[in-house]
């Protein structure tokens, strides 16, 4: 798989977006969540690695190329998981990838107990019930199995996904703590889709304690908690390094409103 980009790049099938994506989180997994991971002690070469809300995949081909046995891709996104599955057919990487609700849907009786890590990445602030989310991923991971979670917590910068909407107005941080319709007056020019999924996060309003508290009652355990100012996809998005504040988050105010990224390695068992 040492030619993967390679043959990605070349290929006349892919959109550039599509390869901008792909690249962009293979990118992140082969560079920061592989060697992280590992250094914890997390993954090792053999293991069998999940990501729910895989999109097109770069990340889980990047645990490929370090060594898993096994990959499974799940979304809700048919049109991004078909990209998934092309690439993996031009590379020759052997993941399965189907589409799946995580909230609504009991994962199948091939997947339970099956991984040794589940990646979920900036899915869960998206998702109506975490809780119910973390209860299937629990089906899906070996016992002591491990559930690596990055969410940006809703009280940070742009933890109302303004960014996203691709206005002018979404570029300032913090006006999704303002009231709904005001915040609405700053992102109403931006992409309507995008606009309505920042709407949901609004409401949704996931924090570092209703996320422990869902955590909780999924009945998982916290193994390592991180909190970032700069988060590690900010390396590939801006060329900076990324900056831990554990100390400082321990800081209620800090924690709340300059945690960008809060990182979490879960436990079965």
């Amino acid at each position: 798989m040492s030619n993967l980009r390679e043959i990605v790049n070349k290929d006349e099938k892919l959109t550039s977006q599509d390869k901008y994506y792909w690249n962009y989180m293979y990118d992140l997994g082969r560079d920061f969540i592989v060697p992280y991971l590992t250094e914890k002690g997390i993954f090792k070469s053999g293991d069998n690695v999940a990501e729910i809300g895989s999109a097109e995949g770069g990340v889980l081909a990047a645990f490929m190329d370090a060594g898993a046995s096994k990959g499974l891709g799940t979304d809700i996104a048919v049109v991004r998981l078909e990209k998934g599955k092309y690439i993996a057919s031009i590379g020759g990487i052997d993941l399965q990838y189907t589409t799946h609700d995580i909230v609504t849907q009991e994962p199948s009786d091939e997947w339970k107990d099956e991984f040794d890590l589940v990646l979920l990445r900036d899915v869960i602030e998206h998702l109506d019930d975490p809780t119910s989310a973390l209860k299937n991923i629990k089906m899906v991971m070996k016992d002591k199995g491990k559930l690596f979670v990055t969410f940006p917590p809703f009280h940070s910068p742009y933890g109302g996904h303004q960014h996203t909407v691709k206005s002018t107005g979404g570029k300032f941080p913090y006006i999704h703590l303002l009231p709904k319709s005001t915040f609405n007056k700053f992102i109403e020019k931006g992409v309507p889709a995008d606009i309505g999924e920042a709407n949901r996060i609004y409401d949704l309003r996931l924090t570092i304690p209703k996320f422990e508290k869902a955590v909780t009652d999924a009945g998982l355990k916290v193994v390592l908690k991180e909190c970032y100012f700069l988060r590690p996809v900010f390396k590939m998005k801006f060329g900076l390094p990324s900056l831990k504040i554990n100390t400082l988050a321990k800081i209620p105010f800090i924690r709340k409103y300059l945690t960008l990224e809060a990182s979490y390695i879960l436990e079965k068992g």
